[in-house]
């Protein structure tokens, strides 16, 4: 198998598997992304990390999950629209609070769950780090599992609608 097909694996399997996370699901779910905007974008800004080279925007295109491939053009475009969505979710945010509808005790709730969020990704990571060198431990393994849990309750408790 050549270098570059070994790679396009990983990288679609990552993001697959990035895709299919119940997380993942209800934030994309309750965002102003498209799936094949946070695709795009996952690509864009996380695939030179995953296999240590620069990627010109033609491979990328490549690299998304659609069987039939896309085009640079088409690639750049859904880049362009996740782009603004993010830019116009943030300047959405720092308007109401600068307009005083958000209000500290009314944001408490995402704090706390930005807060949890921030503990899972961390506790993920250095498992993931230590498993190629290290027995998991069930512990860590259970840890994990109940934030994640507690995190996808308290999306759809405050996220959802």
């Amino acid at each position: 198998m050549s270098e570059v097909t070994e790679h396009t694996i990983k990288i679609q399997s990552w993001i697959k598997r990035l895709l299919e996370d119940p997380l993942t699901e209800i934030l994309l779910n309750n965002s102003l992304l498209s799936k094949t905007q946070l695709e795009t974008l996952l690509i864009d800004l996380l695939s030179e990390d995953i296999i240590g080279y620069r990627i010109n925007y033609e491979d990328k295109a490549k690299l998304r999950l659609n069987d039939k491939g896309i085009s640079r053009g088409s690639f750049n475009r859904t880049l362009k629209q996740a782009n603004v969505n993010i830019n116009k979710t943030i300047n959405t945010v720092l308007l109401l609070g600068y307009l005083g509808i958000f209000k500290t005790t009314q944001l408490q709730p995402f704090i706390q769950i930005s807060n949890n969020l921030n503990r899972y990704i961390k506790s993920y990571t250095n498992l993931w780090n230590r498993q190629n060198t290290e027995s998991i431990e069930n512990i860590k393994l259970k840890e994990i599992t109940l934030l994640k849990k507690e995190l996808e309750e308290s999306l759809k408790r405050y996220i959802t609608k």
